[in-house]
C-alpha cells in the first residue's frame, strides 16, 4: 500500500485561476527586471564594476524571491513601489550569493543561468567585488524605500539576519564543512533552513512588512508556517533537479553536488522519497495559509509551481 506521504499532491491552481496567475507572474518578473535595471545603472563609475553587477543580476532567473515578496504583499495591500524595493534587495542578495558560490574557492562552477559565471567572464577578483557591491547596494535600496523609518529598519533587520551568520552565510559555512560527511535528516534540514530557507523566509516576511498597517498575529503565524515548508521544499526540488535535469534545463552544471560529495536529500533519502517529501512540504505550506483565503492564492500557486517541476 502506498504510504500517506507518497500519496500527497500539492493542490494546483484551478483552471480558471491558472491564466491569471501566469499573467501575474510574468508581470512581476518584468517589473522586477525593470526595477533592478534602474537600481543598477549602466553608466555609473566604475563602469566595469557596474557592468559586471548587471551581468550577474539581470536577464535570467526565476525571480522566486521577488514573486514571494509581492505575493505576501498582496495580503497587506502593500504599495508596489515599496515591494519593488524589498524584492530587488532580496534578489541582489541572492545574486551576490550565487556569484560567490560559483567561485573556484567555493563550488567552482562555470555556468549560471545558461551563461558563463561571473568569475569566468570577468575574473575572480572582479567577481568578489561584484558580490560585495550587490550586497551593499541591497541595503542601500532598503534604506531609501518609500516607507516610514520604522518599517525601513524592520526590512533592513530582516534582510541582514537572513543574509548573515545565522542565515544564508551560516548555512554556506555548514555546507562547506559537511562535504564528504553523511548528515542526519535533521542536520540536513537545519543547514538548508539557513542556506536557502532564510532568504526565502525573508522574501515572505518582508513582503508582509511593506503593508500600510502592522500585519496581524494570525497572518504572521500562517506565513511563518508557509515559509518553513517552502524553504525546505525548494531545496528538496533543487536536489532532485541536480540529478534528473541537464544543463540546458537547469541553466547551470548538473551533478555538481554528487561530484563534490556534498550531502543532499537525494543522497540521504533516494529519489522517490525526496519527491514524496517535496509533495508533503507543499501540502504543509498550502495548509498553513489556507485560512487566509483568496488573498493568499498566489502564494498557494507559487509552491505548487515549485513542486510541479519534479512530479
Amino acid at each position: 500500500m502506498m504510504s500517506e506521504v507518497a500519496q500527497l499532491r500539492p493542490a494546483p491552481p484551478s483552471a480558471a485561476a491558472e491564466p491569471a496567475f501566469a499573467e501575474w507572474t510574468a508581470g512581476i518578473v518584468r517589473r522586477t527586471e525593470h526595477a533592478l535595471a534602474g537600481y543598477l545603472a549602466a553608466t555609473e563609475e566604475p563602469v566595469a564594476l557596474h557592468e559586471a553587477m548587471r551581468y550577474a543580476t539581470l536577464g535570467g532567473g526565476k525571480r522566486l524571491r521577488a514573486l514571494l515578496c509581492h505575493a505576501a504583499g498582496r495580503l497587506v495591500e502593500a504599495g508596489p513601489v515599496a515591494l519593488d524595493a524589498a524584492a530587488c534587495a532580496i534578489e541582489m542578495i541572492h545574486a551576490y550569493s550565487l556569484v560567490h558560490d560559483d567561485l573556484p574557492a567555493m563550488d567552482n562552477d562555470l555556468l549560471r543561468r545558461g551563461q558563463p559565471t561571473v568569475h569566468v567572464r570577468y575574473g575572480e577578483a572582479m567577481a568578489i567585488l561584484v558580490g560585495d557591491g550587490l550586497q551593499a547596494r541591497a541595503f542601500e535600496i532598503l534604506s531609501e524605500a518609500p516607507l516610514p523609518a520604522a518599517q525601513r529598519v524592520a526590512l533592513l533587520r530582516e534582510l541582514a539576519a537572513a543574509s548573515g551568520p545565522q542565515g544564508m552565510v551560516g548555512g554556506q559555512a555548514i555546507d562547506l564543512a559537511s562535504t564528504g560527511l553523511v548528515l542526519s535528516r535533521d542536520a540536513l534540514a537545519h543547514m538548508h533552513r539557513l542556506k536557502t530557507g532564510a532568504l526565502l523566509r525573508a522574501a515572505v516576511l518582508m513582503g508582509a512588512q511593506c503593508g500600510a498597517t502592522a500585519t496581524d498575529s494570525s497572518t504572521l503565524a500562517a506565513l511563518d508556517g508557509y515559509q518553513r515548508a517552502v524553504g525546505l521544499a525548494f531545496q528538496v526540488v533543487d536536489d532532485i533537479l541536480d540529478v534528473t535535469s541537464d544543463a540546458a534545463t537547469l541553466g547551470k552544471t548538473p551533478g555538481k553536488d554528487a561530484e563534490a560529495n556534498k550531502p543532499t536529500y537525494v543522497s540521504l533519502m533516494g529519489l522517490d522519497a525526496s519527491r514524496a517529501l517535496a509533495r508533503e512540504l507543499a501540502q504543509r505550506a498550502q495548509a498553513a495559509i489556507a485560512p487566509l483565503g483568496t488573498p493568499a492564492a498566489h502564494l498557494q500557486a507559487l509552491i505548487a509551481s515549485v513542486v510541479e517541476r519534479v512530479r
